[in-house]
């Protein structure tokens, strides 16, 4: 933004947009995985470069109109790569469709949120971390479930049907043989309900930034009780938010906790009534 009289120009003010601490995070260790990582953005290659520099990316794109992006998707699977494509915005919808994997941030459009197949209710890279944990975790437990359940069969099917009687006099009693089929499903569901305890390595809340120090903005950690949905959710984030101080405030259902950040004074208080107000009950508050 320029300032200026009616002779000449008397100031500049510069602003940008700060990537996230935990996106440069969650970029490092998918890059350690040995996924690509690229960006695809609509900014010029200024802008696109120094963004690239401060997340250690290469070869990202920039420029791109919005239809664009659906190409790019494109030409990367043209070289065979399986392609994992994160965005928010309308404009990024033909690619989140068009990608082997599209996730979309849960504060984005309806259309990005249609059209992916995974969706970040926080708005945090490093969940897309403990998205690939968790799927690597469920073909796992697929994998031990068929091979359990080939193996069971190869076992007792033949002892069944009196394969081995004529030979050693092996059978089994049709009651027995029932038992165990029934045995076998409760063995795989029983195995299939051990994902119920997985837990992400990277938690949504997220203290603050330096970025946060430099303006001024401070951070609080709430721990709120009675929340069992994302409706519940939804409604402690809007009433946080509706304090004058707070400027934004981020909710994780699963950790039972709220991250705000207010400038100004903004007393414990204040927050326990909000939330309480909303329903809830809130169980400790600390500063970040």
């Amino acid at each position: 933004m320029f300032f200026s009289n009616e002779k000449k120009v008397i100031g500049i003010i510069a602003v940008m947009d700060l990537p996230k601490n935990s996106s440069l995070k969650a970029i490092d260790i998918l890059k350690k995985m040995g996924i690509d990582v690229r960006m695809v953005t609509g900014d010029n290659k200024d802008t696109a470069k120094a963004i690239e520099k401060s997340l250690n990316l290469n070869n990202s794109f920039s420029e791109v109109l919005p239809e664009e992006k659906d190409n790019v998707v494109l030409e990367l699977q043209k070289l065979g790569k399986k392609v994992l494509m994160v965005g928010d915005g309308i404009n990024d919808s033909p690619a989140l469709a068009r990608a082997d994997i599209g996730i979309a941030i849960g504060s984005g459009t309806d259309v990005a949120i249609e059209s992916s197949d995974v969706v970040l209710i926080n708005g945090d890279l490093l969940d897309i971390i403990n998205a690939i944990d968790l799927s690597k975790s469920t073909i796992k437990n697929i994998k031990e479930n068929l091979f359990w359940a080939f193996f069971y069969n190869f076992l007792f099917i033949p002892v069944a049907v009196g394969l081995f009687y004529p030979t050693f006099g092996l059978k089994l009693n049709p009651m027995f043989a029932a038992a165990a089929m029934s045995f076998s499903s409760v063995f795989v569901s029983l195995n299939s309900l051990r994902l119920s305890k997985f837990k992400p390595k990277y938690e949504n809340v997220k203290k603050q930034t330096k970025e946060d120090n430099m303006f001024g903005t401070k951070s609080k950690e709430i721990n709120v009780e009675g929340m069992m949905c994302d409706n519940c959710a939804s409604h402690v984030k809007k009433a946080l938010e509706n304090l004058e101080e707070v400027q934004k405030a981020n909710v994780s259902l699963e950790d039972k906790k709220a991250i705000i950040k207010y400038k100004g004074d903004l007393e414990n208080s204040q927050i326990e009534n909000a939330v309480k107000n909303a329903g809830y009950s809130v169980k400790e508050i600390k500063e970040l």
